[in-house]
């Protein structure tokens, strides 16, 4: 009875190339078209990469439909799905070829630390809403799944050098070679450098700021150990320096992140077993006017899951995973905070028939966590045991796919997602800050916070016109427990005669949201392409009595825009290719570096483009900009925007 789901690892351009479409095994494990995925998922392609322009991941990602994302600095942006953005933004799980790149430690993405180059990006999965039951842990507001070549399937061999204003340096190598028979490999490197946004106004100082550069590289192999059996290891580093903002002013980030994954799938008479094992290495140091802290993290994931079919409608998938987190507590020596997380879940599709599908998946986590070692002089919650917790909870996503006709598709979703606290939030800072001769205060970790808890009702149309597509969202969002930064000018635990006063983060309340998503896609002749999409967010923060919204940077309904869009185009002739994106975002507000208060950012447009000439010889020659329409631009409070233009070689061969 149990069949195999037909795939060892997914040859997506064979795949892209059947269905005309980009294809996904994301959230089933099983090759779907997007529009039959059952999350809300966009696929950029990686012709669209290339013919953006973009040079970031974060670049490219703010095109699409319903992403929000806060370019503070020339090498920081903060990234969220339809709202709730902020800075370190923890709401979203982003993924390289399934293995996390999030950080837990501080509970963000750093952007510039993906080890990946863009050349060697096949698509990058867009998934919108809470996927945690299908996607794993952490996935509250959605998913960014950055899918590379794999070198078993793709000869892909290309070289890039890049540059242009404001000391923009690039280049990179990316390389596919074989290993005997049965054994093939992809090797990339690459740096860049370019000069911070300069500043304006009281601050931040010139002094604080330092120039943005990153060196990456990563080694993908495949190897066929039996016709139905394949083993696939992965390695990465990046070292990166870059501007954050702080939220109460600038600080330089130095980071190095290693990784090392391995991916065993076999086909078998049980189905389609996959046993993965990865660990992340973080080294950083935050330097700033209140000193330098430095952190080490590592994490270590394992899992197995078992995909299979039963007769020809129905698809499972059950998983287990294992993860143990481990973060030093700073800056006291010795001491380190961490958890494991056991989790078990499960997946069914059913395909109905030919009209109906219906995906049911359940997660259950459970959280165990412990601290050892000593505390700071005079600290609250001296005493280890207050960190022997246990958190369990889980995890649903239900969608119902109907297509009506060969053209019109609906899906109607339910999902309850996690957003776990970070290791410092939990208790990884025990920072003493002091205020006066003789006095003292601590920001501390929180061993008592609460994980936020999400849960999202979609209602989405597609419809092909052949020549077009249109698509239309409609979504309510409730989060409850929202988890909150320090805030510092009130005390969460008052001094005693033995312990000094501190700040800390705590749980302060709901919110809700409501939204509409428009999308629009088509051609108006051979080579010639638009595209256009905007969304709709209006969100009403109900905190809990006597909490400072704005002291808490929990401000979500003044921070979040109301409207943000898209609206642009690509050609392609003969050896010539262009594309032009307008990206818009209403009026919002947010918190001054000068004292925290919310201040208003103006609505603003930003243009990009590329035009590129592809010679026969596989040398293409492009020349793109990002804000273009003007030579500085505010987009946050923090340092404005300035326009960018680069000049780009690459050779494919």
């Amino acid at each position: 009875m149990a069949a195999t789901a037909h795939a060892q690892s997914v040859d997506y351009g064979s795949l892209q190339t059947l269905f005309n479409e980009p294809v996904t095994t994301s959230a089933t494990g099983s090759p779907q078209r997007s529009t039959e995925a059952p999350a809300d998922m966009q696929i950029i392609t990686a012709d669209e990469i290339r013919r953006s322009g973009e040079t970031t991941i974060s670049g490219i990602l703010q095109r699409a439909a319903g992403i929000d994302v806060l370019n503070t600095t020339a090498g920081q942006s903060e990234v969220n799905v339809r709202g709730y953005n902020q800075l370190a933004s923890p709401r979203l799980l982003v993924l390289v070829n399934g293995r996390q790149v999030y950080l837990d430690h501080y509970g963000l993405t750093t952007w510039a630390a993906i080890p990946v180059q863009l050349e060697e990006i096949r698509q990058i999965e867009v998934v919108k809403g809470p996927n945690s039951a299908l996607f794993g842990f952490n996935a509250a507001s959605g998913v960014i799944n950055i899918i590379t070549y794999n070198p078993k399937y793709d000869d892909t061999n290309i070289a890039t050098l890049r540059g242009g204003l404001n000391g923009q340096r690039e280049g990179s190598l990316v390389t596919t070679f074989k290993i005997g028979p049965n054994v093939s490999a992809r090797l990339s490197v690459g740096g860049t450098s370019r000069d911070e946004w300069k500043p304006t106004g009281a601050l931040p100082l010139a002094s604080d700021l330092y120039d943005p550069a990153s060196v990456k590289s990563n080694l993908d192999i495949v190897a066929q150990l039996a016709p139905k059996t394949e083993l696939r290891v992965e390695g990465s580093w990046s070292n990166i320096q870059q501007d954050n903002n702080l939220g109460v002013g600038y600080g330089v980030i130095k980071m190095i992140n290693a990784s090392e994954k391995a991916t065993l799938i076999s086909e078998t008479r049980w189905g389609l077993i996959q046993a993965q094992a990865y660990q992340n290495q973080l080294t950083s140091k935050y330097a700033s006017r209140l000193g330098v802290t430095e952190w080490n993290n590592a994490i270590t994931v394992a899992s197995l899951q078992d995909l299979f079919k039963i007769g020809a409608d129905h698809t499972f998938r059950v998983a287990a995973e294992y993860r143990h987190n481990t973060l030093n507590v700073a800056p006291i020596g010795g001491a380190n905070i961490s958890y494991d997380v056991w989790s078990g879940s499960g997946m069914w599709n059913w395909a109905i028939n030919r009209q109906l599908t219906l995906t049911t998946a359940l997660r259950v986590d459970d959280l165990k966590l412990s601290r050892s070692g000593s505390f700071a002089p005079n600290v609250a919650l001296a005493d280890n045991n207050h960190w022997n917790r246990d958190i369990v909870e889980p995890s649903i996503n239900l969608t119902g796919a109907w297509r009506p006709t060969a053209y019109d598709t609906v899906k109607l979703s339910f999902a309850r997602g996690i957003q776990a606290p970070s290791l410092i939030e939990l208790g990884g800072v025990q920072t003493g800050i002091p205020v006066a001769p003789g006095f003292t205060l601590n920001l501390l970790g929180n061993p008592k916070l609460n994980p936020s808890i999400v849960t999202n009702y979609e209602l989405a149309y597609d419809h092909d016109f052949m020549i077009a597509k249109i698509g239309a969202r409609l979504f309510v969002q409730d989060w409850t427990d929202l988890k909150s930064n320090a805030q510092v000018t009130a005390l969460d635990y008052l001094p005693t005669a033995t312990t000094n006063g501190a700040f800390s983060f705590i749980n302060v309340g709901a919110s809700h949201e409501k939204g509409v998503e428009l999308t629009a896609t088509g051609k108006i002749a051979d080579g010639l392409s638009w595209r256009a999409d905007t969304t709709y967010t209006d969100v009403k923060d109900k905190l809990t009595t006597g909490v400072n919204a704005v002291a808490r940077s929990v401000a979500f309904q003044d921070t979040t825009p109301k409207f943000r869009g898209n609206i642009g185009g690509d050609w392609e002739k003969g050896h010539w290719e262009a594309d032009a994106n307008l990206h818009y975002v209403s009026d919002y507000q947010f918190y001054s570096l000068l004292n925290g208060a919310l201040v208003p950012v103006k609505a603003y447009t930003a243009l990009s483009g590329r035009i590129g000439y592809k010679m026969d010889d596989g040398v293409i020659l492009a020349l793109s900009g990002q804000n273009l329409g003007s030579n500085r631009q505010k987009q946050t409070t923090g340092l404005e925007a300035e326009r960018s233009m680069q000049f780009t070689i690459t050779k494919t061969w």
